[in-house]
């Protein structure tokens, strides 16, 4: 994002607008006011000729449907239920949420601040479920808790699973490729472009 603001003055950000704005916001520094959602089924966009000209980040309007579930009277349950509690959230959580935790990073930070915590110290995670339940079994130690109670599972992630894997593993060394997935080769250039990219950020 540093390097689309030195070229221009505005940037639009897909797909998640919580993490666009969580990004402007609490690590560009750019005022709230300044963020717009973009909604692709209204007339243009929702927004106001205004509303457009004076934003600099404009967030489409997309979400991940597991941190939108997570609310700022989530953060507000486990600080009253739990003593001490410390709060870690993906930036894909709403703006709220993200404010009112102690920490805030992707799944990678997550995973290395668990590991750093010291023994002892509770911690209300809010990210996939599935995680928090790894982590928690990978430290005993530490009491690592589901940010919100109600159970919440990630469709798409839960596809991904061991006898699927084994399947698919099975039929490549029987010689057969099940469930490939083709695209026209410049979405597949342009794919591995921003993969190349992501994997060479330090």
């Amino acid at each position: 994002m540093n390097w689309a603001f030195e070229s221009y003055d505005k940037v639009l950000f897909l797909p998640d607008q919580h993490l666009g704005r969580n990004t402007a916001v609490l690590q560009l520094g750019i005022p709230l006011e300044q963020c717009v959602v973009f909604d692709p089924h209204r007339p243009d966009g929702g927004l106001t000729r205004e509303q457009l000209r004076d934003a600099r980040m404009i967030l489409w309007r997309g979400h991940c449907s597991v941190h939108g579930r997570f609310s700022a009277e989530n953060v507000a349950e486990v600080r009253r239920r739990v003593p001490g509690v410390n709060v870690l959230v993906h930036p894909e959580c709403k703006h709220e949420v993200v404010l009112g935790a102690d920490y805030i990073g992707s799944t990678e930070y997550i995973i290395r601040t668990l590991e750093q915590a010291p023994s002892g110290t509770a911690w209300a995670v809010g990210t996939e479920l599935n995680l928090v339940r790894r982590l928690a079994d990978r430290h005993p130690d530490k009491q690592i808790m589901f940010l919100e109670k109600t159970v919440c599972y990630c469709s798409t992630m839960n596809r991904i699973d061991l006898p699927h894997l084994v399947h698919s593993l099975e039929s490549l060394v029987a010689g057969h490729v099940v469930n490939r997935i083709e695209v026209e080769p410049t979405v597949a250039a342009n794919a591995r472009l921003a993969l190349d990219r992501m994997l060479a950020l330090p």
